[in-house]
C-alpha cells in the first residue's frame, strides 16, 4: 500500500477513534467503512494495535461485541477498563444494545 494512502487511512481511524464517546464502543468494521474501506476491519485492528497510546482504543470491539484479546492485559483487561467507564460486559461481549455509537 502506499505510504500515503496509509497514513491518510491511520489518520482518519484515529479521527474516529478519538471520537468515540465514554461509555460507547465501536466496532473496527464500521470503522473502516467510516473511514471509506468497508472491507478493511483487520486493517484497523492494525493500526489500533500499532496506533497512538492516547486513543480510546478500548472503546473498540469486534463486530458481535466481543473484546480483543490482544488489548494489554487480554480481555480481562480491556473488560475491566469498559466497565469502569460505565459500559456492560456480560461473557466478555458488550452490550450492543446499550453502548453501541453509530458514528461522528
Amino acid at each position: 500500500m502506499d505510504e500515503n494512502i496509509a497514513s491518510g487511512f491511520r489518520d482518519r481511524v484515529y479521527a474516529i477513534v478519538a471520537q468515540i464517546p465514554l461509555g460507547k464502543v465501536m466496532t473496527y468494521g464500521q470503522i473502516a467503512a467510516l473511514c471509506g474501506s468497508p472491507r478493511a476491519a483487520r486493517i484497523v485492528g492494525g493500526v489500533a494495535h500499532f496506533g497512538s497510546p492516547n486513543l480510546p482504543w478500548q472503546r473498540v470491539v469486534k463486530a458481535d461485541g466481543s473484546l480483543a484479546e490482544g488489548y494489554p492485559g487480554g480481555v480481562a483487561g480491556h473488560e475491566a477498563v469498559l466497565q469502569a467507564e460505565g459500559v456492560t460486559v456480560i461473557g466478555g461481549k458488550v452490550t450492543m444494545s446499550k453502548h453501541h455509537w453509530s458514528g461522528v
